[in-house]
């Protein structure tokens, strides 16, 4: 079975969970706003339509949980240097 994940999905996911980790911490939307700085009806509307600018979204990701896991995503991994068919079969 095919499973297709849509842009949408994946917002409101990233919108579920930061919400999730703001109740568990016990942070209301005004809480959030006085530690992340953005303003408390952007919080509303992301949490209901998952729609936000990046840079408010890093600004509540940074404030609830660790920033360097959305930096992680930026990172390549290495790809190999292969000089010879013959490296390329010892990797497969």
């Amino acid at each position: 079975m095919l499973h297709f994940i849509t842009t949408s999905d994946v917002q409101k996911k990233l919108a579920d969970y930061l919400k999730n980790k703001r109740k568990s911490l016990k942070y209301s939307r005004n809480k959030l706003e006085e530690r992340s700085t953005v303003p408390a009806a952007t919080i509303k509307h992301f949490e209901t339509t998952g729609r936000i600018s990046l840079r408010q979204f890093l600004l509540i990701w940074q404030t609830i949980d660790d920033l360097s896991k959305i930096d992680a995503l930026t990172r390549q991994d290495k790809e190999p240097n292969y000089k010879t068919i013959e490296d390329v079969l010892k990797d497969a």
